[in-house]
C-alpha cells in the first residue's frame, strides 16, 4: 500500500519545491523592482534642488517632488477624484512673441515661481521676455466617458493653454483661479501634452501685482511669474457643478446654498444635507436654479475663535433621479455686522456680539517659495502660530491666498481681512479711470473671495489702497460721488474700540 501511494508523495514534495522556487522568484523579482523604483525616484529628486543660497525655511527639505502640496486645492468643493499635475516640468525663458521653443531650458517644480528658490531656478523673467512650461500627463482609465477639467489655483500674470497643439484657453489675472473643458484636445490613450506660456510685466504693467518689483527694496519684493498655485485634473458629467455660494443666517436660523451649473436643464434638481459629524441635521432642495433655503436647528452651533464650528454639507446634483455631480463642503454658521454703542462709536460684531478683532498684517511671503508655501504643513503653521499668540484675525495684505489657507483659517478660528491686491502706476490707478475701467476687476475680486471660501469673508480694507492712490487726487475738485464714498471708507476705517 505504502509502494502505491508514494509516487503521490513524490509529486508532492515536486509541487512543494517549485511552490518555493516560484515565491522566491516572486520575491526577487519585486525585490528587484522595488529598488529600481526606489533609484528612479532618487535621481529625479537629485534632478532638483533649490536654486541659490538665501533662506530656507524648515519645511524645504521635506519636499517631495513626486507629491508636491498633495492635498486637494479647493476644499470648499471638493470631488472624490482628481489628478494632481504638480511636480517637475520643462521650462524655457524666449524672447517676447516667438513660437514654442523645440528645446527647452531645464526642469522647474510647480508650482513654485520661476524666481523662488524652490522651483529649482531662481530666474528673472521681465516684461521682454515669456514663459513656457510643458509636460505630459495620462487621463485614468476610469475616467472614460466623463469631461475632464484643467484647473489652474493662479498664474501670475497672462497665460495661455495648449493641449497636443490644441488652444485650450487664455486667462488674465495673477490672483484668480482659471479653468478649462480640454475633452476635446485630449488623445484617445497614452500621454497628452500641456504646453503653458506666462508673460508677467510686473510694475511695468497696470495690473494688480501686490508687493511685486522688478528692483526689490524696502518693502517691496521679488517678482512672482508664471505658475503659482497646484495645477490639476477632475473628471465631472457633462452638466456638473461650477460654484458654490454659501450664506448663512443666524438671525433666522437658515443657511442658502446656491450651486451654479455649467449648464441647466428642466430636470436639475439640488439637494443639500447638512451634517454635524456623521449626523445629518438639517436638508433642502430646489429646482429651476433656485438657492436651496435650508432651515438649521434653533441652537445652531456658531462659529467663533474660541469655537470655530464647521457642518459638513454634501451637495447632489440629480436629474431623472440620477447622480450627475456630487460636492462635498462646509458652513459656519456666523454673522459679522457693526454696531454704534451707547456713545455713538462703531464696534465690530460677531453673532451680534462686539468681539475686538485684532491680527497682524500678514503678507504671505515665504523666503524659499515666495508666494507659494513650501507644504501644506507650513501654511497651517503660520495661521496655528498667528492664534497661540492670542489673534483672532489675519489681515490678508494685498494678496490672494490659495483655497486652502482660507479653510484652515475657518479650522483654527482665525477672521480674515482681505485686501485687494493693487496696482501702483498713474495715471492709470487714478481713482476715477480706477473705478470706470477696474469696475470689472473689483466685481471679480469680491467673487473670488466668496468663492474661495465659500462665504462671505469680512473685508474692511478691500478698497483701503484705492484710496492710499487715487482718492488724494480727488482733494482738489474730483467727483462729489467719489468723496463721499472717501468719506465712508474714512468711517469705515477708523479706530473702532
Amino acid at each position: 500500500m505504502e509502494e502505491l501511494f508514494y509516487p503521490l508523495k513524490h509529486i508532492a514534495s515536486i509541487f512543494a519545491i517549485l511552490r518555493k522556487t516560484l515565491n522566491y522568484t516572486i520575491m526577487k523579482n519585486f525585490l528587484i523592482l522595488s529598488l529600481l523604483l526606489a533609484f528612479l525616484t532618487t535621481e529625479v529628486c537629485a534632478q532638483w534642488k533649490p536654486a541659490g543660497d538665501k533662506i530656507k525655511t524648515q519645511w524645504a527639505n521635506k519636499i517631495n517632488t513626486s507629491a508636491v502640496l498633495p492635498e486637494y486645492p479647493r476644499p470648499i468643493m471638493e470631488r472624490n477624484e482628481w489628478k494632481n499635475l504638480n511636480g517637475l516640468w520643462e521650462y524655457a525663458i524666449t524672447d517676447l512673441g516667438g513660437n514654442v521653443p523645440a528645446h527647452f531650458d531645464g526642469q522647474i517644480l510647480v508650482p513654485f515661481a520661476v524666481e523662488s528658490s524652490l522651483s529649482g531656478v531662481g530666474q528673472r523673467v521681465g516684461a521682454k521676455k515669456e514663459l513656457w512650461y510643458s509636460r505630459s500627463f495620462e487621463v485614468p482609465v476610469a475616467w472614460k466617458n466623463k469631461n475632464v477639467l484643467l484647473h489652474f489655483g493662479a498664474v501670475d500674470w497672462k497665460a495661455d493653454i495648449w493641449v497636443n497643439d490644441v488652444k485650450v484657453g487664455s486667462h488674465t489675472g495673477g490672483f484668480t483661479p482659471f479653468s478649462f473643458d480640454i475633452t476635446a484636445a485630449l488623445s484617445g490613450k497614452g500621454n497628452n501634452r500641456l504646453v503653458v506660456k506666462v508673460w508677467d510685466p510686473t510694475d511695468e504693467g497696470y495690473q494688480p501685482r501686490g508687493k511685486q518689483v522688478n528692483n526689490p527694496e524696502g518693502i517691496w519684493y521679488t517678482p512672482v511669474t508664471g505658475i503659482w498655485q497646484t495645477v490639476w485634473l477632475e473628471p465631472v458629467t457633462a452638466r456638473h457643478i461650477e460654484e458654490l455660494r454659501i450664506t448663512p443666517d443666524i438671525d433666522q436660523h437658515l443657511l442658502t446654498v446656491k450651486a451654479h451649473l455649467n449648464m441647466r436643464a428642466p430636470s436639475d434638481l439640488i439637494e443639500v444635507n447638512v451634517y454635524d459629524g456623521n449626523q445629518l441635521v438639517a436638508t433642502g432642495k430646489s429646482i429651476n436654479d433656485e438657492a436651496v433655503v435650508i432651515s438649521m436647528p434653533g441652537d445652531a452651533k456658531l462659529w467663533s475663535p474660541d469655537f470655530p464650528f464647521l457642518y459638513t454639507l454634501k451637495v447632489t446634483l440629480k436629474s431623472d433621479n440620477k447622480i450627475l455631480d456630487q460636492v462635498n463642503s462646509y458652513a459656519a454658521m456666523r454673522k459679522y455686522s457693526t454696531k454704534r454703542d451707547a456713545n455713538g462709536i462703531v464696534r465690530l460684531e460677531l453673532n451680534n456680539q462686539p468681539l475686538f478683532q485684532f491680527g497682524p498684517l500678514d503678507q504671505g511671503w515665504w523666503p524659499d517659495g515666495l508666494y507659494t508655501a513650501p507644504t501644506d504643513e507650513a501654511l497651517v503653521y503660520d495661521i496655528q502660530k498667528t492664534k497661540d499668540l492670542g489673534f483672532n484675525m489675519i489681515r490678508k495684505h494685498i494678496k490672494v491666498e490659495p483655497a486652502r489657507w482660507y479653510t484652515h483659517c475657518d479650522q483654527l478660528g482665525i477672521i480674515v481681512w482681505q485686501d485687494m491686491p493693487s496696482g501702483d502706476r498713474n495715471p492709470e490707478w487714478q481713482n476715477r479711470k480706477y473705478l470706470k475701467v477696474r469696475k470689472k476687476s473689483v466685481r471679480r475680486f469680491l467673487r473670488l473671495v466668496t468663492v474661495k471660501n465659500g462665504k462671505k469673508l469680512w473685508i474692511a480694507c478691500i478698497l483701503i489702497h484705492v484710496s492710499e492712490h487715487g482718492f488724494r487726487s480727488m482733494r482738489h475738485g474730483g467727483n462729489s460721488r467719489l468723496r463721499k464714498l472717501q468719506n465712508g471708507l474714512k468711517n469705515m476705517i477708523r479706530p473702532v474700540w
